[in-house]
């Protein structure tokens, strides 16, 4: 099998679509994370030093996260 068959034979594999859905709901649910810890962050004002520093803790998590995932996508564009 040459090097572009076996590429269409991955495109063709059900675990790849399975594997691609998996990380699509994985990358939404991360960025929907994110999106609220970034919120938390830019509020300041209402929250005292400790709650900042829990939700800097959150965010720098999440962030790692979605770099993982971020990084599994492009994993399975190659």
């Amino acid at each position: 099998m040459s090097a572009s068959e076996q590429q269409r034979a991955e495109w063709l594999d059900p675990d790849f679509w399975t594997r691609l859905e998996r990380l699509e709901r994985q990358r939404r649910r991360i960025q929907s994370q994110h999106e609220c810890t970034r919120r938390d962050v830019e509020q300041p004002s209402s929250v005292d030093a400790e709650e900042l520093r829990r939700a800097w803790n959150r965010y720098c998590k999440v962030i790692a996260e979605l770099e993982q995932a971020t990084a599994e996508f492009e994993t399975l564009r190659m």
